[in-house]
C-alpha cells in the first residue's frame, strides 16, 4: 500500500462532509509519502474542496448537468477517472459514488449501506468496505478507511491553513469597523428547517447586544442569508458582516473569534476544528452524527437533552419527545421545525453570559 502514489477521494455530499474529510486527507498524505491526491465532489461544494490541503486536482459532478446531459457527464467523468489511480476511497454510500471508486482503481475502499439487498454487489466488488452508521459521528466514520489501511490515527478534527494575507485582510476590515474582541453569531444554515425562527433570533440578538463584547453576525449572500440580513435588528455591539466575507476569509474570521453561536451548519464544524467555544442551536438533526466534535475530549454528543455541555461545546435542543427526529422539518420536506420554536433565547443567552463572565473576570 505504501506504493500508492495516485489516490482518489470521493465525497459526494454536503459542504460539511467535504470539510470533515480534512483529517483523513492529512493522514493519507503523510502515510503514503506525499502522494498525488485528487478529489471528486459535487460542484456545489467546490469552494470548500478548493481550500482542503494536499489536493492536486478536483473533479466535479453536477446535478444540473445530470438532468440536462446525464450520460455525457457520466462519460466524461469516467473517462477522467478510469484506472488512473492506485487507490480510491469513497466516503459516500450512493451507487454512483461507489461505481466511481470502483472504476478509478483496482484497490477501492468505500462506505456501504448495512442492508445487504442494497450493498451486496458493492461488498463483492470493493477491496474493502465499512458500514454507514448513523449512530457514529461523521468524523469517526470518515476516519474508518485509515483503520482498514492499518494507519494509526487519533480522532482530532483538523482545520484548514489560511494564508497570512487573508488574515491581514480580515483584520484590517475589523479594525475599520472598530471590532477587537468578538464572538461570531451565525444565524443561518443551508436549509430553512435548521434555522432559529426570527422572533427567537431577534430576542437572542437583543440579549447579546448587552453582553459587553462585539457580536459579528455572519452569512453568505444567498437568498436565505440575504433575507436574514434585511431583517437584522440595528443594535449596539451588533456588527452585520452577512455577505461580506469569502469562505477563506470566514475561516480567518472564525480563527480570530472568541466563540461561535449559531446553527447546525458548516460554520459550526469550522469553529469546532479550530477549538473555539461553541454554543450550537439544534433542531431535528441527529446529534450522534452531526453534533460539534470536541477535540479536547475527542467526543461528540449522543443523547438528546435541552442543554448539554462537553469540553468546549454547549448544545441547545427543544425539550420535546420527538427530538431529534432526523427529518428535514416536521413534514420531512424542508418545512417548519416546531422544535426550533421551543428553544428559549433567554436560556441560550444565560449559558453564553455565564461563560463570558468567567473568561472576562
Amino acid at each position: 500500500m505504501k506504493k500508492n502514489k495516485k489516490i482518489l477521494l470521493v465525497v459526494q455530499r454536503s459542504n460539511g462532509d467535504v470539510f470533515l474529510s480534512t483529517s483523513l486527507l492529512s493522514y493519507i498524505y503523510k502515510h503514503f509519502n506525499f502522494p498525488q491526491i485528487d478529489l471528486l465532489v459535487n460542484d456545489d461544494t467546490y469552494m470548500v474542496a478548493s481550500l482542503l490541503p494536499f489536493i492536486n486536482k478536483i473533479h466535479t459532478f453536477s446535478y444540473k448537468k445530470k438532468s440536462n446531459k446525464r450520460w455525457f457527464q457520466e462519460k466524461e467523468i469516467i473517462k477522467k477517472l478510469f484506472r488512473k489511480y492506485d487507490l480510491s476511497i469513497n466516503l459516500t454510500s450512493s451507487d454512483r459514488s461507489v461505481l466511481y471508486a470502483l472504476l478509478a482503481s483496482k484497490k477501492s475502499i468505500s462506505v456501504v449501506e448495512k442492508e445487504y439487498k442494497k450493498s451486496w454487489w458493492k461488498q463483492k466488488l470493493l477491496s474493502k468496505y465499512y458500514y454507514y452508521d448513523s449512530t457514529k459521528h461523521i468524523l469517526i466514520q470518515n476516519l474508518t478507511p485509515l483503520s482498514l489501511l492499518d494507519i494509526q490515527h487519533d480522532f482530532i478534527q483538523s482545520s484548514i491553513e489560511i494564508k497570512n494575507e487573508t488574515f491581514e485582510r480580515v483584520k484590517n476590515r475589523l479594525d475599520k469597523k472598530g471590532i477587537k474582541n468578538f464572538i461570531i453569531f451565525h444565524p443561518s444554515a443551508q436549509y430553512k428547517y435548521k434555522i432559529y425562527p426570527k422572533a427567537s433570533r431577534d430576542k437572542l440578538i437583543a440579549f447579546l447586544s448587552k453582553l459587553g463584547i462585539s457580536i459579528v453576525v455572519t452569512g453568505t449572500n444567498n437568498k436565505i442569508d440575504t433575507e436574514i440580513k434585511l431583517n437584522l435588528p440595528s443594535l449596539p455591539n451588533i456588527f452585520d458582516l452577512i455577505g461580506e466575507t469569502s469562505l477563506e476569509e470566514y475561516f480567518a474570521l472564525s480563527s480570530l473569534s472568541h466563540a461561535f453561536i449559531g446553527m447546525d451548519t458548516l460554520n459550526m464544524h469550522i469553529a469546532s476544528a479550530q477549538n473555539k467555544r461553541i454554543f450550537a442551536i439544534f433542531g431535528p438533526t441527529k446529534l450522534s452524527m452531526w453534533s460539534p466534535w470536541s477535540n479536547q475530549l475527542q467526543v461528540s454528543a449522543t443523547d438528546d437533552k435541552p442543554v448539554q455541555s462537553y469540553g468546549n461545546v454547549t448544545i441547545f435542543q427543544a425539550d420535546m419527545p420527538c427530538v431529534a427526529c432526523g427529518n428535514a422539518g416536521c413534514d420531512d420536506n424542508h418545512g417548519k421545525s416546531d422544535c426550533l420554536y421551543n428553544i428559549s433565547p433567554r436560556l441560550v443567552f444565560k449559558e453564553i453570559e455565564d461563560w463570558y463572565k468567567k473568561i472576562s473576570s
